[in-house]
């Protein structure tokens, strides 16, 4: 089954888009051809900025100023190559690069996400594989952690930013890291693990399995696994509702969007799409989930409470969307 939105359907819903988000635009990594691009909720393209070669991921500062993006140098983790070494940082005031964070010898960045309480931020890299801890504002790397597994591919931040997990994709296992001591406790998963969400009070994490269909829950007070969700084929990112009674991940085989019941511990809808979508970020309000189908060249809206498409639509072709998250364009 494919869902296609008509043009009748689209004109009764876009001033609703814009209504929810008055100010909110779209920020998509266009993959293959190294760029931002900036979007309005209903698909006009607004702006861009070059970034490194294959960005991968996207992260927002806390202040939602600056938008940082993994230059990842290579198109598909699985190709060979050492890849890129540079973190790239947009004004999103100006729309365009504004500075780069250099990696020196770590090469292949990836996954992100920041430590408020100390303005740092912290990124995966795959060449060598370690966790990196950065400050954003001298612009340099200031530690390293080993994360002892392979293909360290997305971190996140555990309760207390105490922690960080790492998900490790060749390994198929999680590093907990103590980011003050730098110990490392590996925690197995099932196959390929990748993206990764806190429930609301901390107390587990959610990591989904590309290979193993399912969602690993880990206790993160006593860094070990302690359940599994079962899902449809091909999940690799996740996120949670804003009331924590969701999870929202996408199926990249199964060609869907899907949800689950984290107290039940099982799925519960799946929202088909026209082709393999390769990531998940959901609105400030927790309203809207976002995704991209690069093989399409095409974004999606997707109604959290109503679970289904509001809106999609297409990036300049060729362009490989992959992460998409909203951003404020002051």
């Amino acid at each position: 089954m494919k869902i296609r939105v008509g043009l009748v359907v689209l004109f009764c819903l876009l001033p609703g888009l814009r209504a929810q988000s008055p100010d909110g635009h779209l920020a998509v990594g266009e993959k293959a051809v190294g760029s931002i691009g900036f979007y309005t909720l209903d698909g006009k393209r607004v702006g861009g900025a070059t970034v490194g070669k294959h960005p991968h991921e996207l992260t927002l500062s806390p202040d939602r100023r600056f938008l940082y993006v993994s230059d990842y140098g290579i198109l598909w983790r699985t190709d060979p190559g050492e890849g890129g070494n540079t973190i790239s940082i947009i004004d999103l005031g100006r729309r365009e690069r504004v500075g780069v964070i250099e990696l020196g010898s770590y090469r292949r960045p990836h996954g992100m996400a920041f430590h408020p309480r100390f303005g740092r931020l912290t990124v995966t890299v795959q060449n060598p594989d370690a966790l990196l801890l950065l400050d954003p504002l001298a612009r340099k790397v200031i530690r390293k952690y080993d994360t002892k597994g392979r293909s360290s591919h997305m971190v996140t931040l555990g309760p207390g930013d105490e922690w960080a997990y790492v998900s490790n994709a060749a390994s198929n296992d999680v590093s907990a890291i103590h980011l003050e001591s730098g110990a490392t406790r590996l925690i197995p998963t099932d196959g390929r693990p990748q993206g990764g969400v806190l429930s609301r009070d901390g107390k587990l994490l959610y990591i989904v399995n590309s290979d193993g269909n399912s969602i690993s829950i880990i206790d993160t007070s006593k860094q070990e696994r302690v359940g599994a969700i079962a899902t449809g084929k091909g999940p690799t990112r996740i996120a949670l509702s804003a009331d924590g009674n969701q999870l929202i991940y996408n199926l990249q085989v199964d060609n869907a969007v899907a949800f689950a019941d984290p107290k039940s511990r099982k799925q519960t809808a799946a929202i088909p799409l026209e082709g393999p979508p390769l990531s998940m970020s959901l609105s400030p309000d927790g309203k809207r989930a976002y995704t991209a189908v690069e093989s399409l060249d095409r974004v999606y809206v997707i109604s959290i409470g109503e679970r289904r498409v509001m809106n999609s639509f297409s990036t300049p072709s060729g362009a490989a969307p992959e992460a998409v998250m909203e951003v404020r364009l002051r």
